[in-house]
């Protein structure tokens, strides 16, 4: 519980404030001022707020400042923003104010920041997606407006739990969703992995505290192994004149679970649990060569994986960051990864953009951060999607998944892994996109949805002829491809739109149903269309007909939709409803909701989403993504649930299981092992005679000698699951048994 004292409080504010300056070590006294009066004046705008701890609001711009000082590396201008983000939302100062005071530049960034207030739709859009993109769209004038709000989010996630739980799961969904993504993309190594494990701490807290305390509990060992491990190193970089530092870093703990998760091994299994980094201290024009020298020097001391070896250095990531990754073997049988760069290197890696920007005029290359943003800018300024259909497409631009390759003329080309030839002729220019179709891929003919490697040179073939079509979507990954697929093809479909309108209605008519903007819109959802023009081009083609309207009025007279739609909606507050189970869906449904609705709750029903399997005792949550669909039950880690609270975070609903033991729920175990005889008989006894669980389905399949197993099978709950998991790991001769969904 949270002590008021407001002496404390004064003393604890100006001990932060001192900090930031620390932190920030101004070199002009006019902007060492001009942050003082950002800070009176948040001061002042704040004084009577608290957040949800109970602590003063002042605390969270100013940790907010911090951020954007030590960790990304700000200046003046941006630290001005971080103090000033909320004033303008929560305060009585307006945006004027802030243009009077700090000029156009700040105002302009605060505009940026400041959350979006107004009415969206929420039956199409969510408001997440749209503050989001809101956002996004401020790249066009500012990069700094991104930077401070990944500060902002960060800080948020430290502090998350004085929220209740259904917005810890909403906040960290976001983040694993968008915001990590993002900073990843910028370049902003520590921040993304703080993000990446505060998330996980709330979605999947169980996990979480089992790996952090295992770290904690090898770290005396591994300590003792990495001063081991680098001594010769440290020895001949020092004989050889090198100035460096070299140590050993834990990998966190949210990338240590995506490896025991792919791996599907234990943490005890995880070889990579840490690794060495080594900087050398060396001036620009020299350090890529002392980067190889280093190089060659543990290479010489340890024996390399070669298949393992990554240089970013001759080709940096798309995000900026540059360096030698290699992983050698041990003194001790392990394998261990090396990362070799420079200052420049390290502090773009962990600082990203802001850093990048500092060296720019050092280093006299075109960065591939840069032309990530334009192309940015030029997708935010080309999409007319909704929301939601913006972000799913934005989504895909910030993995870091990359490859190279080149154009006849030999020049290099980023783009995401697995694109085809069809987004390679996109990246070159659009039009050359609508009309490909082939390629020569090193000299060799490939048709357009042809998957591109590492290092192919890649002639676009082209034709008059050829125009976009709606499959052309599966073929391609990057968001420049999409966008314009989609546009081609829309002003396509557009053309029919009056053919289709007036033979839909007719077909209504025909078959006694208004043909009200209502009744075509609920046919358009319950036909899976995404888009009225899409709705009246398949009318115009030929595509449906009047059976498929007859066959809707049947089904929808005789659940009352029709006659429901006819009558003025009167709606209700969302309140507390215990439902009787259904099936296998027993829940307890709290006024968590905050969305808007026709009916109650229990109107609704509820479904086990089949993508994770909940059973009882999983962490879970109930996410409406349709008004007309039932409530979906997904465990909160999930990530098809992670990926609608981010989406339709205001559609959330708190559930909990009842205690009924009567109801079995299907889930999954894989079990992998040494195959003998009898061992199927002895996983079957484990499965059906120790626990009385019934089988769905079991397959097996051997391979010289090793074997594994998948069942599916029922279970009442959480606890029966993790018993059955525990008796089949003590079958002889079985190495590793998990969970699946």
């Amino acid at each position: 519980m949270y002590q008021f004292d407001p002496e404390a409080e004064n003393k604890e504010i100006l001990r932060r404030y001192r900090y930031l300056m620390k932190v920030w070590l101004p070199n002009k006294e006019a902007d060492r001022k001009m942050v003082r009066k950002a800070f009176n004046m948040a001061l002042e705008a704040h004084k009577d707020m608290r957040r949800q701890s109970g602590e003063p609001y002042i605390y969270h711009p100013l940790e907010v400042g911090i951020i954007c000082a030590r960790e990304i590396g700000l200046g003046m201008t941006s630290i001005v923003c971080a103090l000033l983000h909320d004033v303008v939302e929560d305060t009585e100062f307006t945006l004027e104010d802030i243009r009077g005071l700090f000029g156009d530049k700040v105002a302009s960034i605060i505009d940026g920041l400041t959350k979006i207030k107004g009415i969206f739709d929420q039956k199409t859009a969510s408001i997440q997606a749209e503050n989001f993109r809101k956002i996004l769209l401020t790249l066009s004038d500012d990069v700094r407006v991104i930077l401070i709000k990944l500060a902002d989010r960060l800080h948020n996630l430290r502090t998350l739990d004085a929220l209740p739980d259904e917005k810890q799961l909403k906040v960290a969904s976001e983040t694993i969703y968008l915001y990590a993504p993002l900073a990843h993309r910028l370049g902003l190594h520590a921040i993304k992995t703080e993000m990446e494990d505060l998330a996980m701490k709330y979605t999947d807290p169980e996990i979480f505290e089992s790996i952090k305390n295992k770290l904690k509990e090898s770290e005396r060992e591994r300590i003792r192994f990495i001063n081991k491990f680098i001594n010769p190193i440290r020895q001949v970089l020092n004989d050889q004149g090198f100035r460096f530092s070299i140590s050993g870093r834990e990998k966190s703990i949210s990338s240590i679970w995506e490896k025991m998760k792919i791996k599907e091994v234990p943490f005890e299994e995880v070889y990579d649990v840490f690794a060495i980094r080594l900087i050398l201290d060396s001036p620009i024009e020299s350090e890529k060569a002392d980067c190889w020298a280093a190089y060659s020097i543990v290479t010489g001391i340890y024996r390399p994986n070669m298949k393992r070896m990554r240089d970013w250095i001759s080709i940096p990531k798309a995000n900026g960051y540059e360096a030698l990754h290699t992983t050698v073997m041990s003194h001790t049988g392990q394998w261990v990864e090396i990362q070799i760069r420079s200052k420049r290197m390290d502090e773009i890696a962990e600082k990203g953009y802001a850093a990048h920007w500092k060296y720019k005029d050092s280093i006299k290359v075109s960065s591939q951060l840069d032309h990530w943003l334009d192309r940015i800018k030029e997708m935010l300024d080309s999409s007319d999607d909704d929301a939601l259909a913006f972000i799913d497409d934005i989504k895909g631009f910030f993995f870091l998944d990359e490859i190279s390759v080149f154009t006849p003329q030999g020049e290099l080309r980023t783009l995401p892994a697995k694109s085809s030839v069809l987004d390679f002729a996109y990246a070159i220019h659009s039009e050359i996109g609508n009309t490909c179709i082939g390629a020569k891929v090193d000299k060799k003919l490939a048709p357009i949805n042809a998957q591109l490697q590492n290092g192919q040179q890649i002639e676009i073939i082209t034709s008059a002829r050829q125009s976009p079509r709606d499959e052309w979507l599966d073929y391609v990954v990057t968001t420049r491809a999409k966008s314009n697929i989609k546009q081609s093809v829309k002003e396509h479909k557009r053309k029919f739109h009056g053919i289709g309108e007036e033979k839909l209605k007719g077909w209504f008519e025909k078959s006694s149903i208004e043909a009200s903007a209502e009744n075509i819109k609920h046919f358009q959802v319950a036909s899976n269309f995404t888009s009225l023009i899409d709705l009246y081009y398949a009318a115009a083609q030929d595509k449906i007909g009047i059976k498929d309207i007859k066959a809707y009025a049947t089904a929808n007279m005789r659940s009352g939709w029709l006659t429901f739609l006819t009558k003025p909606v009167t709606k209700t507050k969302p309140k507390e409803v215990v439902l009787s189970a259904q099936e296998k869906e027993p829940a307890t449904l709290t006024s968590a909701y905050t969305g808007s609705q026709e009916g109650d709750h229990d109107q609704r029903g509820f479904e086990v989403a089949l993508c994770c399997n909940p059973i009882p005792g999983d962490e879970v949550i109930g996410l409406i993504a349709s008004e007309q669909l039932p409530i979906q039950i997904h465990r909160t880690h999930c990530y098809r649930a992670i990926e609608l609270m981010s989406s339709f975070g205001n559609k959330m609903v708190k559930v909990h299981w009842t205690n009924r033991e009567s109801i079995s729920f299907v889930t999954g175990i894989k079990i992998a092992g040494i195959d003998r005889m009898g061992l199927m008989h002895d996983i079957s006894r484990v499965i059906s005679s120790e626990l009385n669980l019934n089988i769905k389905s079991f397959s097996l399949k051997t391979d010289h000698g090793y074997t594994e197993s998948e069942v599916r099978l029922f279970v009442q709950n959480l606890n029966t699951l993790n018993r059955l998991l525990m008796n089949l790991r003590e079958i002889e001769g079985i190495r590793n048994v998990t969970r699946v969904d």
